[in-house]
């Protein structure tokens, strides 16, 4: 008596398919959530080009600067410590570093102006 070899196959074949049909469905259900969440006032504001940029300072650095520069402002080797930044340059020098980078590793335009600028405020009171 043999077995048929095909029928293992078919089976995995099916299991497969319906696996792809309800991980559609997730992701279906989580893109509208995510979207969802942008709408109901998360912490995004709409610029003049009509791009979501983040209100709060600290969550654009910790998503933007602290790789390089510590999520709490040590510093890495790879960047300097921004602990007291505020005493060492002003708002507007700071803006002026984000947007126009530095060198010595800084790059220049890593965040949009309207970021820049909060970002500057929020780092120059770190004295």
């Amino acid at each position: 008596m043999k077995k048929n070899p095909v029928i293992p196959f078919a089976i995995i074949a099916v299991l497969g398919i319906v696996g792809m049909i309800i991980l559609s469905g997730v992701g279906v259900n989580q893109m509208d959530e995510v979207r969802g969440e942008g709408e109901n006032g998360g912490t995004e504001e709409q610029s003049e080009g009509g791009e979501t940029v983040d209100a709060d300072p600290e969550s654009i650095f910790q998503n933007t600067c602290s790789s390089c520069h510590g999520a709490d402002l040590a510093g890495t080797g790879a960047a300097p410590s921004l602990q007291e930044v505020g005493s060492k340059y002003s708002a507007s020098e700071i803006e002026d570093i984000i947007n126009n980078g530095k060198e010595g590793g800084m790059p220049a335009g890593l965040v949009e102006p309207e970021q820049a600028t909060k970002i500057a405020e929020w780092l120059a009171e770190k004295k």
